[in-house]
């Protein structure tokens, strides 16, 4: 089902039953925090059985309530405010050991990306990046971290590599002046998704560029502008989005871009290596 549940829940209100229209309401009133419950969970907050929560995802058009739920999942992704994020996470965590469980969620969503991961579009983002002329790489707000990181090693393995300003949006199209076939950009983000990014990886592949997006699903906006999509997932319930997987996988990609350098970057490093010890970089522990 590709149309927002919501609008479809508010269009077929008046069929409901009155077990199913408090279902309704609630996740009219509260999608943020009904996305996130299990079908038990939910009827309970509205005083309904399981069953009932169950028929009316099928009522809905469903394969069933874990397909309604990553369809409210998809939907509120870039609708979350930050006090919304605090709000969703308080309510899930409850009584439980935050550390066990924010290390728990992390641990999984490496293991999802792990298995949803397009190896053929990783392999040829690995086969574009290794060939291009130029390589842009572009992540504003907290994606400006995963970027920064794939900027500074990628610069130790090629030597055309341009990591695109964005404090403005002029300097973003300023940075990609000259980009065109050939090159390759990189665009990272991850909900709330950066209209910013979006604006430069379209710029990018109107110029003829091949566009690669480091992002968390098809739904997110990065998808229709790339040529290769990488996802990894990321927590868009917490206030502080976790970065955790989508950062192994730029690891990952950072290996793959190596193997294929090989010799070169042997001969990179050992250069690097002298260089840092004439000039003090690294402090020398004494055992």
């Amino acid at each position: 089902m590709n149309r927002d549940i919501l609008t479809v829940i508010q269009e077929n209100m008046a069929t409901f039953s009155k077990g199913q229209k408090r279902i309704a309401n609630y996740i009219l009133n509260s999608y943020d925090k009904a996305a996130f419950m299990t079908a038990s969970r939910l009827g309970k907050k509205v005083n309904v059985s399981e069953s009932t929560v169950v028929r009316f995802a099928a009522e809905l058009g469903y394969d069933g309530y874990p397909d309604m739920q990553k369809s409210l999942q998809k939907m509120i992704r870039n609708r979350l405010t930050s006090v919304q994020r605090i709000e969703v996470t308080n309510d899930r965590i409850g009584d439980q050991d935050l550390l066990s469980m924010v290390l728990q969620s992390d641990i999984e969503k490496i293991r999802l990306t792990l298995e949803e991961l397009d190896r053929e579009h990783f392999e040829k983002a690995v086969d574009a990046i290794v060939s291009a002329r130029k390589v842009y790489i572009m992540g504003v707000r907290s994606s400006t971290a995963i970027a920064t990181f794939l900027t500074f090693y990628l610069k130790l393995i090629l030597d055309n590599v341009v990591e695109v300003t964005a404090n403005t949006t002029s300097e973003v199209f300023e940075s990609l002046l000259r980009v065109g076939e050939g090159d390759v950009v990189l665009g990272v983000s991850f909900p709330r998704y950066s209209s910013r990014t979006v604006q430069a990886m379209r710029f990018a592949q109107d110029r003829g560029a091949t566009t690669v997006a480091i992002t968390d699903s098809d739904a997110s906006p990065l998808v229709p502008c790339s040529k290769y999509t990488l996802k990894a997932r990321s927590d868009m319930a917490s206030f502080v989005d976790s970065l955790v997987a989508p950062l192994s996988l730029v690891n990952a990609l950072l290996v793959a871009v190596s193997r294929k350098k090989n010799d070169d970057l042997t001969h990179t490093f050992q250069m690097l290596e002298q260089i840092w010890d004439e000039y003090g970089v690294y402090e020398k522990v004494q055992e």
